[in-house]
């Protein structure tokens, strides 16, 4: 009886221990996926990134725009009336308060980035290709025109920006990332591909094709859409779009996606590849730079690359 007794002693003790080691097990899973929760808020939300002012204000680009260009028919304003329906193709290149030379192009019609079901309509314009036009300003800052293979645009996921309207990044591209995809281009073709190697300055891995032409004849928004695999989606990506020119010679574009990611703490913002201080440009630029600005119903305006808030309609 004795021996009975202990038997069930040891039994219930061991059947005591398993249960709390199912319990410790059991906590240590929902400690690791509550710390997982948070670590993928931080990336796959992009509530943390705060306004360029430093508010949380995710609407400012937009209001911005809104205030001080839709009112430019029928008030002074830094803003040029153009044609059009409503905001509807219309935009306004933006003096960006980061770096000497970078400007934006920002859609008037509310679009909130790169995921916007609106990007995909039939009639959508190539908002690609009026900033690809609008270059020139960031050539006025830089005293001249520059070759193709020194200029990029950039749009950042829907994670990795600060403010909920499409604004379109137009700089210089980083020395180094011009270098790499020097290199590379020979591997690349008219569909979208990964590229042989990652991209700097962080070493994010990066899709790539190309495409032929002086002007930018593909919509880089519905080249993307059309090309992403089953579950994934738009608003991961960062987009970009460099100036290049092919081994023979022929100009064209290189267009790159990258896509934000939890396990690599990329955010997908594609902006990492310009280079804010212009350096592939060589040597310094006085920030007290006249642009001169020739519009269709007004006489030239100037604007200078230090004035922050230049706000200029583009054309249709």
């Amino acid at each position: 009886m004795t021996g009975f007794v202990r038997t069930s002693e040891w039994r219930w003790a061991m059947g005591s221990r398993m249960a709390r080691t199912r319990w410790k097990k059991r906590r240590r899973l929902i400690c690791l996926a509550l710390v997982m929760a948070s670590l993928s808020q931080d990336v796959i939300a992009d509530g943390p990134l705060p306004a360029p002012d430093g508010s949380k204000d995710r609407n400012a680009l937009w209001k911005k725009v809104g205030l001080v260009c839709a009112p430019a028919a029928t008030s002074p304003s830094p803003c040029i009336e153009m044609p059009g329906e409503g905001g509807h193709g219309g935009y306004a290149i933006l003096k960006d308060q980061i770096g000497r030379y970078q400007y934006l192009v920002i859609p008037l019609e509310r679009i909130s980035g790169v995921e916007d079901p609106a990007l995909q309509r039939d009639r959508m314009p190539n908002y690609f290709a009026r900033a690809w036009e609008a270059k020139r300003y960031v050539e006025a800052a830089l005293h001249g025109s520059r070759p193709r293979d020194q200029l990029m645009l950039a749009v950042n996921s829907r994670y990795g920006r600060s403010q909920d309207q499409l604004h379109i990044h137009i700089d210089c591209v980083r020395t180094d990332v011009h270098d790499v995809l020097q290199r590379l281009l020979p591997t690349m073709g008219d569909r979208w591909q990964k590229l042989a190697q990652p991209l700097p300055p962080f070493g994010h891995a990066y899709d790539a094709r190309w495409v032929d032409g002086a002007s930018l004849s593909v919509d880089p928004f519905k080249s993307v859409a059309a090309a992403l695999p089953a579950g994934d989606s738009m608003d991961f990506h960062g987009l970009a779009v460099v100036g290049a020119r092919s081994l023979d010679g022929r100009p064209g574009f290189i267009l790159l996606s990258v896509k934000a990611s939890l396990e690599q703490g990329n955010r997908g913002s594609a902006e990492e590849l310009e280079d804010h201080q212009c350096a592939i440009a060589g040597g310094s630029v006085r920030t007290d730079t006249v642009i001169p600005i020739t519009t269709k119903d007004h006489e030239p305006a100037h604007e200078t690359v230090s004035d922050k808030e230049a706000i200029l309609l583009g054309p249709l």
